[in-house]
């Protein structure tokens, strides 16, 4: 069982000066004339534990919590409760259980909101929550009775009656787990339906970039055809240039043979007609 060690207020409602409140095995009493601050302890301790209702604490919004001021005080501009708990018998949840005490602290700063911290760090408001449901307690246990409570739990309705006694039986944790693990069940089918369309998304475009690959083995395969075809081409065609060049460089010799042979005879007739002329 976890047990109450001590409460330490600063700015909490009449308590604008740090004060201390050790809670001693047994009973302890808080004595004292109307006004004196004796609800604003009981109400500090409900606080701290996660009340999220302003009305639970007797105000318009939750800032009220924070000391407003008075003739010989200005006001503050937060409010900070820490509660000390026994946790020797290692009873709290996993990730608070590794130490023999718990000091949960809440704090809220005007217009900015509250801030929950465990043995210094920081955690959700639904973390305290769980941490003292699972020790059959929290900010609305019936343990802890307020004025005009009595006649509320006796006119209680039966669902109401039913989460009394959930809370007194200490499963009130296991309700908020649940509420957590549908939470987390429906982002997860949420994220399901997102990858989904993702998935549906990245099919069309692997659709498109196979197509596309096709597009480009095929656009390769035919550069491919159209170089070996451009190349044979290329070597006809200069087969065929230095074919004709051949046959022109023949030509141009065979002519040259001819010019030759006739320049020859021409000069052999010249001398004979020569000769002719001469007898």
């Amino acid at each position: 069982m976890i047990h109450f060690r001590s409460l330490r207020l600063s700015g909490f409602k009449s308590f604008v000066d740090p004060t201390e409140m050790l809670i001693e095995p047994g009973l302890t009493g808080i004595v004292g004339p109307n006004g004196c601050g004796k609800s604003n302890l009981v109400e500090a301790l409900r606080w701290v534990m996660g009340e999220a209702s302003a009305k639970q604490m007797r105000g318009g919004e939750m800032d009220d919590v924070i000391f407003g001021g008075s003739a010989r005080r200005p006001a503050r501009n937060l409010a900070e409760v820490c509660l000390v708990l026994d946790n020797a018998e290692r009873q709290a949840p996993s990730q608070f259980n590794d130490a023999d005490e718990l000091e949960v602290v809440r704090r809220l700063d005007r217009g900015q909101g509250s801030h929950y911290k465990v043995n210094g760090r920081e955690v959700r408001a639904r973390d305290v929550q769980i941490l003292f449901a699972d020790a059959a307690t929290g900010a609305r246990s019936t343990a802890i009775v307020s004025q005009g409570r009595i006649g509320a739990i006796i006119n209680a309705k039966p669902a109401d009656r039913r989460t009394l006694l959930e809370e007194a039986a200490g499963i009130g944790g296991l309700h908020s787990r649940r509420h957590e693990a549908e939470l987390r069940l429906k982002a997860a089918e949420a994220n399901l339906l997102r990858l989904d369309d993702v998935l549906t998304a990245l099919n069309s475009q692997l659709q498109g970039l196979k197509r596309q690959a096709r597009q480009a083995a095929r656009y390769r395969s035919l550069s491919e055809q159209i170089r070996k075809v451009e190349g044979k081409l290329l070597a006809a065609l200069w087969q065929q240039t230095a074919a004709r060049l051949q046959m022109s460089l023949e030509a141009e010799a065979l002519a040259g043979t001819q010019v030759s042979e006739a320049t020859g005879q021409a000069a052999a007739a010249a001398a004979a007609q020569v000769e002719a002329a001469a007898a």
